[in-house]
């Protein structure tokens, strides 16, 4: 028995910071996925392990059956068939059992989702044996949800063979969750992303569990249908940050500066929700999608000036800034600044000439260029080995 679910990547459009201040943001999924692949042995097979493969790092773990059971017997209670929070006792007990497998030194980061993995299994597979591959799209810590797009594509696959849900396993192809799996899927991979971030939003999981866009503000999230197809060249600046020391630097310049910091929040406030309007509202022709994607364009510089204004770009940030300038394109950072990854947005009508001359230089910098779909499909499964 095997499945393989693929999940999106996020990015930010519009309202990072911002948004803990009172403003709205708004997320989008891209084209750019984490897959998990899910096989269980044949029953006339004697391998009694859990295998953990993560193929685009070259590493692979394992662990008895029967030992992970031993390791977890106490709190068989906490374990169930429904979304459930890993209390602090057995993550312990959990994380003991990542400390015995030979994680290097560099991939030490690599442990909470480690973690959150043998969680979700645990609870939706119980204690059995099988073969767990990863393969992502998304750079790692860069901003893009590729932790929570590992949640729900684990929790997709681990899902999708369980008696939790309804599937159809002979659909030929990707295919989706109905609505009621939807919903339990995201609340699984939201436990499995509070495992490795603690205390997140969860607008992370959601986009990449929905797909689209959302609109979120003071906590309430707004699942959004784009009606405009959009293109992205996505640069990461490969500079790693520090987001809850961004995060505390923005709301001590707001101390500093309220009046000032206030306006800069309420115009963030403004372009997000004019972005969603542009968005959401029907297209008709070409003049229209170029006019809009002209309005999006001004909106994005529109709230890098902003950011700017708020402490949290970077050197490597205002160098791709400078870069796409020069071929007259709109570029903003998403999600925490300070390095990571900087948003261009690719008009529909931009020759792929222009567009070759900007990766190359942005990667003559050591930077990564990827060009993703905006506001995709979120989550899918397949059951006969589907590729695209």
């Amino acid at each position: 028995m095997e499945v393989k679910a693929r999940a999106p990547g996020k990015i930010i459009l519009s309202g990072e910071h911002a948004v803990v201040h009172g403003s709205t943001a708004v997320a989008a999924s891209i084209s750019l996925h984490t897959s998990v692949f899910l096989a269980f042995p044949s029953h006339s097979g004697n391998d009694d392990t859990l295998k953990l493969e993560l193929k685009d790092m070259a590493l692979e773990f394992s662990w008895p059956v029967g030992r992970i059971k031993e390791a977890l017997a106490e709190f068989s209670s906490a374990i169930s068939s429904s979304p459930t929070s890993c209390p602090a006792e057995c993550l312990r007990s959990i994380g003991a059992l990542v400390e015995e497998q030979n994680i290097p030194e560099a991939r030490t980061g690599l442990a909470s989702g480690m973690s959150a993995f043998l969680w979700l299994y645990s609870c939706i597979q119980g204690f059995k044996p099988a073969t767990v591959v990863v393969t992502s799209e998304l750079p790692l810590g860069s901003g893009l949800g590729s932790s929570a797009a590992f949640c729900v594509a684990l929790s997709a696959a681990l899902l999708a063979l369980s008696d939790s849900v309804s599937v159809d396993m002979v659909h030929q192809g990707w295919s989706s969750f109905g609505e009621k799996e939807l919903d339990l899927l995201n609340k699984w991979a939201f436990e499995g992303e509070k495992i490795i971030h603690g205390n997140p939003s969860g607008i992370d999981n959601t986009v990449s569990t929905y797909g689209n866009m959302i609109k979120f503000k003071s906590g309430s999230l707004t699942l959004i249908k784009s009606n405009l197809p959009l293109k992205m060249l996505i640069t990461n600046t490969k500079v790693g940050r520090n987001t809850k020391a961004l995060v505390a630097g923005v709301s001590e310049r707001t101390i500093r500066h309220p009046d000032a910091l206030n306006f800069v929040f309420n115009a963030v406030d403004s372009i997000s929700k004019e972005l969603s309007a542009i968005i959401e509202s029907p297209v008709s022709g070409e003049l229209s999608i170029t006019e809009k994607e002209e309005n999006i364009a001004e909106l994005m510089e529109m709230n890098q000036g902003l950011l700017q204004s708020m402490g949290v770009s970077h050197a490597s940030i205002e160098t791709v800034l400078r870069t796409t300038l020069k071929y007259k394109l709109a570029s903003k950072l998403t999600g925490a600044g300070g390095g990571g990854c900087v948003l261009t947005l690719l008009p529909t009508l931009l020759s792929g000439t222009i567009v070759d001359k900007v990766i190359a230089e942005l990667e003559s910098c050591g930077f990564q260029c990827l060009i993703a779909e905006i506001g995709g499909r979120g989550v899918e499964i397949s059951f006969n080995g589907a590729s695209s």
